[in-house]
């Protein structure tokens, strides 16, 4: 599979096939309304689309892999006949990384990145997808910081290449609202910078989060400007692709961000 490169700030557009997501959970997870849902986002501007079948807010419930596949195979077949833009597949259980990627997707969003299960770096490496690997912990508590966060994804990625990943498939996501505290997600936030210096490209998914929620104090459908700022400060420093519900408002203020981060490298646009 080709590499998932992008020369300006992607967008990728999270299709929830849910009865459960935290922000709209149950109006996409009926085939029909999931390609629709899919299509008006690449209208918008999405470059990428995320499905996923399982719910990863806190507190939600699991979902048995024979469940998710019912979920998510019939829209990924669907939607890789209809659609050119890559597809992404929000899982972290082999079985269904494997299945998606044979339905047409290319790329494998694992919120676990191999932790619930290391075969996951097998399929990986096997399909040759494209590997976006979040930070996360199995337990939350202790501070989590931004030098935390690059160490244990750098032993992560070390844990995937062993398994024959290849570091052109690897991208790095710092997992905001994965285990971490309020204060701890603002942090990282600040230096996102320090984990593009890996040298890995880097999804940024803040959008509608609960931290952006309690500093606004105001319901996920409510925060499109808190879920902005995310995203025009982690373009600023350096990340590759956003994760988001709202595209449009997103997609608009990523191409004015990307003019000013072009002007301020010595690039030239009349205009």
């Amino acid at each position: 599979m080709a590499k998932l490169r992008f020369d300006y700030t992607a967008v990728m557009g999270i299709l929830n096939a849910t009865p459960d997501s935290f922000s709209d959970g149950g109006q996409y997870n009926q085939v029909d309304a999931a390609i629709a849902r899919a299509k008006e986002m690449i209208a918008e501007g999405a470059d990428v689309i995320d499905i996923g079948g399982e719910s990863t807010r806190p507190g939600a419930m699991l979902v048995a892999a024979d469940e998710e596949l019912a979920r998510v195979i019939p829209i990924i077949k669907q939607l890789a006949k209809e659609i050119t833009a890559p597809i992404s597949i929000d899982t972290y259980k082999p079985e269904v990384a494997r299945a998606a990627v044979e339905a047409g997707a290319t790329i494998i969003n694992d919120v676990w990145s191999g932790m619930k299960d290391s075969e996951m770096y097998h399929v990986a490496a096997q399909t040759g997808a494209t590997y976006i690997m979040t930070h996360n912990r199995r337990e939350s508590g202790s501070i989590c910081t931004i030098e935390s966060v690059c160490e244990e994804m750098k032993q992560l990625v070390h844990a995937a290449k062993q398994a024959g990943v290849q570091d052109e498939q690897i991208w790095l996501d710092p997992g905001l609202g994965f285990a971490k505290t309020y204060e701890d997600n603002l942090e990282i936030m600040n230096n996102l910078d320090q984990l593009v210096a890996l040298g890995y490209p880097v999804l940024l998914g803040a959008s509608r989060k609960t931290f952006i929620r309690n500093t606004l104090n105001r319901p996920a459908n409510e925060v499109l400007e808190g879920s902005l700022a995310t995203t025009i400060i982690g373009a600023q420093l350096g990340c590759a692709m956003v994760r988001v519900h709202d595209v449009a408002a997103s997609k608009l203020a990523l191409m004015m961000t990307d003019a000013i981060i072009k002007a301020g490298r010595g690039g030239r646009n009349n205009g």
